[in-house]
């Protein structure tokens, strides 16, 4: 079974901490990332940028409505991801608990499927 990892950072931590923190984790990230791909679970990772370089997309009345980030609305951003290949959840929350970023981050772990019951 494929599980998603997203690492939900505060919107703010970034900017906050000093540069020679943000190596030090982005490095234990890198680690924890290279030990699960070394151990074939890894699908896929990667960080991503600040949600005030991005935009989110939607339509209103049949027109294409596009909103600049930050999103206020939102106190966390998704700040990076993993996807897994697990043979159970259990395995999948195990994974989590062995994430760094737990330490400073919110790791939300979620099978991968179909957006629709059957």
């Amino acid at each position: 079974m494929a599980y998603v990892m997203l690492i939900m950072e505060h919107r703010d931590r970034r900017r906050k901490r000093a540069p020679e923190e943000a190596r030090g984790e982005y490095e234990r990230m890198a680690r924890f990332g290279e030990g699960l791909k070394q151990r074939g679970l890894l699908r896929a990772s990667d960080a991503l940028k600040p949600d005030a370089q991005g935009v989110r997309l939607t339509t209103q009345g049949g027109k294409r409505v596009v909103v600049d980030g930050p999103f206020a609305e939102s106190k966390e951003m998704v700040g990076g991801f993993f996807v897994l290949d697990c043979q159970t959840k259990e395995q999948a929350l195990s994974i989590a608990d062995e994430c760094p970023a737990v330490a400073w981050a919110t790791v939300e772990v979620r099978e991968i499927g179909t957006c629709y019951d059957d």
